[in-house]
Parts: C-alpha cells; structure tokens; sequence
C-alpha cells in the first residue's frame, strides 16, 4: 500500500469519481491513476468503486470506509509536513481559509492586509461558499480555517471560538415612508416588500426568528448571498433591504437611507474553527488572534483539551464579545 494510492482514491471520490479531472487536478496521467486504484484493490483483496464498463459508477461500502481513513492518514501526513516547516521555517507555508462573502468582503480585508505584511511568504488563499460547504471543506482539510455565522451545528466535528457580535440594518432609498417613522418597529417593516439574504446565510436565521416571534410573515421578494446585490435591488425599489450593519459603507452606500435594526433582532455570533487534530502553526495561531485579540494562543490552546462543543461554548461565555 502507497500513500499516492490513497491520495488517488481521496481525490477521485473528491472529483465525483472523474478519474479524467482527478488527473488533470494532481498533473498525473489517467491510466496511471486507474492502474494505481486497481492495484491498491488487489491488495486489499475489495474494490473501491463499482464500475460499469471502464467507468466508476459509485463508491462501495467498503470504500467509503477506506476512503474515509485514508482521508485521516493523508491529513496526518499533511500535519507532519506543517511541523517541520514550522521548525525549518516558521514564516514559511500555506494558509486557507473558507468563509461567506460577507465575511469575506467585510470583515476580513483588513486583517488579511496585516498579516500578508506580516508573513510576506505565507501563501493565502479564500474559498467563499455556503455554510454546508466551509464545514466540508473545513472537516475534510481543504481548509485550514472555518469563518461562519450561520448553520453552526454542521460544524460539531471542528473546534469553533467566537470572533464578535454583530446586527442588522435596513437600508432604503431617500425619502422612503420607513425614514419618517419616530421609532422602527418589525411590524412596520413587514408592511413592506423585503430583500435581504438567503436562508442560511449571514444570519438570516435570526431575522426569520424575530419576524416568527411576532407572529408576523414578512413578504420575502428577493434573496442574494450577497449585500452588494441586495443593495443594488433595493436601489432599484424592489423592496426594503435587511443587511449586516458591517456589509455598508457611509460613502460608497450615501444614496441610501441606513436605519439601525439592533433592537428588532437578536445578535449574531460570527466564529472561527478547525478540525480537531490540526496542528497549528504559529502564524495561524497569530491569524485567530488578528480576527479575534482575545482568542490568544493561550485560548485557542485551551479551546483544544475541550472535548466538545458544549465545552468550547462554556469557555469563552463569560467574555464579552467585541461589535462588529
């Protein structure tokens, strides 16, 4: 057994069983990768994947089993990399990060600044997705870190430590009936069409909850994962926007009325986390603590002997959690 056998069966199950993109992804052959596959099967005397022809159909119970654990082997190889790169040099590597577009257009860009300045010959890289796929690329290690607000409970398998609070705001156009109200109030904003997030992005779970509370069922007409598109259609007058407070800029967004909606909703917690097991390497510990200062290596190291998420929570609940 070779540990390429099993970063080729990892990969093909990654690339929806297309050996042909799986090659082209790791520069290798096809036939060599098929050849690999078939040898590493003999060996364990079970097939991987089902074929149909010269076609991988599925993969077989058996392989989800060894494609997993190889999966924990190839993340462990990785881990024994960082460690002796954080020996050989320790401003030297690779650092990945999957996150939302709001975070990453928002809250980010001046933390990524810092640390590029800091660690020139760090190589960083962003994936923006939904919160289903930054818990899978988190818990299967095609990044390093995962930066999210919503859908927490897909990320149990990782450790996650809270960043920062944060609200929402509605933004109109000037002179809209909702800027000449004494006092803004949910039923008010449900007698209007609204454009704002789609379920399962930057807390529209919270927005959802207060509006359910009341007994109110606002008239959703739009949802983006972007603000910067929400914006654009709310200055087309399709509706009123519910954004994050951070996701507007006074000058770039001055044709718009803002209208503070902190005490309409109940605050949102954005986290950072990690698979358990990563070995973490001192300018990742010097990341956390740029996005969050009170997560400190002291923290962070104390988050790890926890053995759940329950854990993780009750530590940092006496903090105070910066407003973002």
């Amino acid at each position: 057994m070779k540990l390429q056998q099993l970063r080729y069966i990892w990969e093909v199950a990654h690339h929806d069983l297309n050996v042909s993109a799986t090659a082209q992804s790791l520069f290798t052959s096809q036939p060599g990768i098929s050849k690999q596959i078939r040898l590493l099967e003999d060996e364990l005397g079970v097939e991987v994947f089902a074929r149909s022809g010269k076609h991988l159909t599925r993969v077989t119970p058996a392989g989800e089993r060894i494609i997993h654990t190889a999966g924990e082997i190839l993340r462990k190889c990785e881990s024994i990399k960082q460690i002796a790169q954080e020996f050989s040099n320790e401003k030297k590597g690779t650092l990945t990060i999957a996150t939302t577009h709001t975070q990453a257009r928002y809250a980010l860009p001046p933390v990524i600044s810092d640390f590029i300045r800091k660690y020139p010959e760090v190589s960083l890289h962003m994936h923006q997705g939904t919160p289903m796929q930054i818990a899978e690329m988190a818990a299967d290690g095609t990044a390093d870190f995962a930066i999210a607000t919503e859908a927490l409970e897909l990320f149990g398998d990782l450790v996650m430590m809270p960043c920062y609070r944060w609200n929402r705001c509605v933004i109109v156009p000037k002179g809209h009936p909702l800027t000449k109200l004494d006092k803004l109030t949910l039923e008010a904003l449900a007698e209007h069409p609204i454009v704002t997030y789609v379920f399962g992005f930057t807390g529209r779970s919270k927005l959802d909850e207060a509006f359910s509370h009341r007994g109110l069922a606002p008239r959703v007409v739009f949802t983006a994962a972007d603000a910067d598109v929400i914006k654009t259609y709310v200055r087309l007058g399709l509706g009123v926007g519910i954004v994050a407070r951070m996701a507007v800029d006074e000058k770039l967004d001055g044709d718009l009325e803002v209208l503070d909606a902190s005490e309409l909703f109940e605050a949102s917690v954005t986290k950072i986390g990690f698979r358990r097991g990563t070995f973490l390497r001192g300018f990742m510990y010097d990341f956390i603590e740029e996005f969050a200062p009170h997560l400190t290596r002291e923290a962070v190291e104390r988050a790890l002997q926890c053995h759940n998420r329950g854990e993780v929570d009750e530590l940092f609940n006496h903090l105070e959690l910066p407003t973002f």
